[in-house]
């Protein structure tokens, strides 16, 4: 049987049906439909969300009207309110449950809603993303009806006063469709295990047992993952263990800089799927299978503005300034970075998810993620992404034929100037002052703003080469381990100074 031959519930089914109308109508409709339904919440009223759908101008009388957060604003002026047992706060009825996200900077916890809306929304994205498969070259038919082993965070969820908490994985892992169970792995038992290290051991144990057509999860984790299970069955490869592995789902961070490391795990090629998923909602997924981008959801339950990614609009810090020039859909263009401002059925207003984009095709809503918003190095003018930092550590890896599962970049004085501090994950043997070189003339060649600085006040470049198991030391120091974490690719603030004790601690 086929994941694409189930019969889906009508609800399910009605929903599907797909617009014709441009991705600017769409839009629109979807910002009507999100201001109908919460036009009674407190934050509806207090936003006079009435007068707003009155407007034969809506988009702008809601960013007129409507002031932009970021996570501390809205937590401190509303959402506490939800944690607290209040209902028709930012969305209607009750929040029962919320994504723990701590981004890849952030030290405390953040608590995001999770509506039954919102749910039913990432649902239906989901089913129309399988449902592209059908345009696929030379599609692996036989390995859609096999397993879908999803590495997330645990099922077994912290429960507070009225709700309860986890990672956006284990919320959907628990209240997944009922349909979907037969193929879901690693199975409801091993996935309520909170401890990382533990839920991986009895994902090895059972490895033999499962028939797995499709990976989702983080690149790292799902290569680890891989790579102990080689190691314990003395395979070649994955492969050989499962013969019909040929998709893998993958997000939350740039695949190519671990593609490398990773195609040395397979027997033969795999269709690499790329999606968009947040703690906030099903964003994007790659609807064609040699796609460069993502196709953008503009039919669906979320409202997209963006906020060109300039000095106009944020400080040097990563901040956005009060009353940005935030765009629709329609205004913007193609090769321009843009910060994502979004509406959603969870009670999220022109929130700034902290994630960078750039449209390649506007005409098909196509868009790649170039990185977040205080995820970048500026310190002399250089302005270098990490989407610049993935493409640079892809080409070095590529010309030393070397593995690199994990980086991160520092800013730092260097005299009267400045300097970038690299470290890099790498169990190969490659001299640090090569792969320095390389990363370094791959940088000059992406980025013109960096080759003209690297002349001038960014005096140097250091590169440091660590065992990856450091990096994931690291992140298990600060209860970062699971299928959801990533390591942040710039390091700033209180994190830098925690990674330098520990590298401090390690050295003595």
């Amino acid at each position: 049987m086929s994941l694409l031959d189930i019969k889906l519930p009508k609800s399910i089914s009605r929903a599907l049906n797909l617009s014709v109308d441009s991705p600017w109508r769409q839009q629109v409709n979807v910002l009507k439909k999100l201001l109908k339904k919460s036009r009674h919440t407190q934050f509806g009223q207090h936003y006079r969300f009435d007068e707003i759908l009155n407007n034969r101008r809506i988009e702008r009388a809601f960013s007129e009207g409507v002031p932009t957060h970021d996570y501390n604003t809205i937590y401190a002026q509303w959402w506490h309110k939800t944690l607290e047992g209040q209902t028709d706060v930012c969305w209607p009825g009750k929040i029962k449950y919320f994504a723990l996200s701590s981004g890849t900077s952030e030290a405390s916890s953040k608590y995001i809603p999770i509506t039954n809306d919102l749910m039913r929304g990432n649902r239906i994205a989901m089913i129309k993303h399988l449902l592209t498969l059908r345009n696929y070259e030379n599609l692996p038919v036989r390995s859609l009806g096999k397993g879908w082993l999803m590495l997330g965070g645990s099922t077994d969820l912290q429960k507070g006063p009225g709700y309860y908490a986890g990672d956006l994985s284990g919320i959907t892992a628990k209240k997944a469709p009922f349909w979907f169970s037969p193929f879901y792995k690693p199975g409801k038992e091993i996935a309520k295990t909170k401890d990382w290290n533990k839920k991986l051991e009895y994902i090895v144990n059972e490895a033999p047992n499962w028939d797995i057509g499709f990976v989702v999860g983080v690149p790292a984790w799902i290569q680890m993952c891989m790579e102990m299970i080689i190691e314990r069955y003395k395979l070649n490869n994955i492969h050989e263990i499962w013969p019909n592995l040929a998709f893998f789902v993958h997000g939350g961070v740039a695949f190519e800089p671990y593609r490398h490391g990773f195609e040395k795990l397979l027997g033969k090629p795999l269709i690499y799927i790329e999606t968009y998923l947040a703690s906030e909602g099903f964003i994007a997924y790659q609807d064609k299978q040699h796609s460069k981008g993502m196709k953008l959801l503009t039919n669906g339950h979320i409202f997209y503005e963006f906020v060109p990614f300039d000095d106009k609009n944020f400080d040097h810090e990563g901040n956005l300034v009060p009353n940005p020039n935030a765009l629709t859909i329609r205004d913007v263009e193609e090769g321009k970075d843009y910060a994502l401002l979004i509406s959603t059925n969870a009670g999220a207003w022109r929130y700034l998810i902290g994630d960078t984009i750039r449209f390649t095709d506007k005409e098909n809503s196509e868009i790649v993620i170039t990185g977040r918003t205080k995820h970048f190095l500026s310190l002399v003018g250089e302005h270098l992404s990490v989407d610049n930092m993935n493409k640079a550590i892809q080409i070095a890896s590529e010309k030393l034929n070397v593995s690199i599962p994990e980086y991160t970049v520092v800013g730092e004085p260097h005299g009267n100037f400045f300097a970038h501090h690299w470290y890099v994950a790498c169990d190969d043997h490659v001299p640090a002052d090569t792969l320095r070189n390389r990363i370094d003339e791959a940088l000059k060649e992406l980025n013109d703003d960096y080759a003209v600085e690297r002349k001038s006040a960014l005096k140097e470049v250091l590169l440091d080469v660590l065992p990856e198991s450091r990096f994931m030391e690291f992140m298990n120091l600060k209860g970062k381990v699971g299928g959801q974490h990533k390591f942040p690719r710039v390091l700033k603030g209180k994190i830098l100074e925690e990674w330098k004790a520990f590298l401090a601690k390690e050295v003595n």
